[in-house]
């Protein structure tokens, strides 16, 4: 029997990745150290960290046919992603994004071309077969399309023992309010530090508690706060922390918070407890962020 995936739902991208020694400045030329392309995107970049930590998954998000798409194609195989969901769109471009890695700080910056590509619909989730998964991630994006979704997931799993039910997660990544209403429909809510500042929070703990009344009685709700470690609240309403496991050298932390979510999820769906998998996040997204890329992360494998 074909061991149940975990399906992570969202933005496939192309990250056309410059590393330099230091940020430039603007309206200079300047000489990167190393250029790379790489496969971007939240949930497509946590599918890259789950399969790396050895967790069948699955990608479902929208491409249209070129030679970006023949590269991401490429990339996903490379990886053992299983992509039999992507929506196909006849219409529009798969969207490409510069980064700029800086070496002395470790910063990121994104400037992401996000075309006129559609995002995959309900319609084209109510095509899966939802017994090949055993959670499914939500990329906050089209809101209103995932809440019609994620409403699939719960009429499928009212008709299933419990042992099969499928887990769903959400991510409140960006501070667009049409995304806030996904808070009231993840069993795991992931919210950004962003966002959480946004609404004027100065750490995690408190985001926690001010965000948690969004939540649906039992959920989980976890925070992430870059070198400060992260915290979520369990459904008693216990707040758990870990302190975040920093490189020796900070070289890369683009998709860090991609690789923290991954690993949470990787770690809960394998049966750990919210402490034990808030602490493997960090450990993992703290390795990922002494590395170009991703290779090299599992090195810290979960036993």
């Amino acid at each position: 029997m074909e061991q149940k995936r975990i399906l992570c739902v969202g933005l496939v991208c192309l990250d056309i990745i410059n590393v330099v020694d230091k940020f430039p400045e603007e309206d200079t030329d300047t000489r990167c150290v190393s250029q790379r392309w790489q496969r971007g995107g939240n949930a497509s970049n946590s599918c890259t960290v789950l399969s790396l930590l050895g967790a069948p998954c699955a990608f479902m998000g929208s491409l249209a046919a070129g030679p970006i798409a023949d590269f991401i194609v490429g990339d996903f195989s490379r990886r053992g992603v299983d992509i039999s969901a992507v929506a196909w769109q006849p219409r529009g471009e798969t969207p490409c994004a510069c980064c700029i890695v800086c070496q002395m700080s470790g910063s990121r910056t994104v400037v992401l071309y996000d075309t006129n590509l559609p995002d995959v619909c309900a319609a084209d989730f109510s095509k899966l077969d939802l017994s090949r998964f055993q959670w499914i991630h939500f990329e906050g994006r089209n809101a209103d399309e995932q809440v019609k979704m994620i409403q699939q997931v719960r009429s499928y799993n009212a008709t299933q023992e419990e042992k099969n039910r499928i887990t769903v997660s959400v991510e409140i990544e960006k501070t667009r309010p049409s995304i806030y209403q996904l808070f009231s429909h993840g069993d795991v809510v992931f919210v950004s530090k962003d966002v959480a500042m946004h609404f004027g929070y100065q750490s995690a703990s408190s985001a926690l508690r001010g965000f948690y009344s969004r939540v649906k009685n039992g959920a989980s709700l976890i925070c992430a706060w870059a070198e400060k470690g992260a915290d979520a609240m369990d459904p008693d309403g216990t707040v758990l922390h870990s302190d975040a496991f920093p490189p020796e050298n900070l070289v890369d932390t683009l998709g860090a918070g991609d690789t923290f979510n991954a690993a949470v999820i990787h770690s809960l769906a394998s049966g750990g407890s919210l402490q034990e998998a808030l602490t493997f996040g960090c450990q993992i997204a703290g390795k990922k962020c002494g590395v170009h890329g991703y290779d090299g992360i599992a090195e810290r494998k979960q036993s």
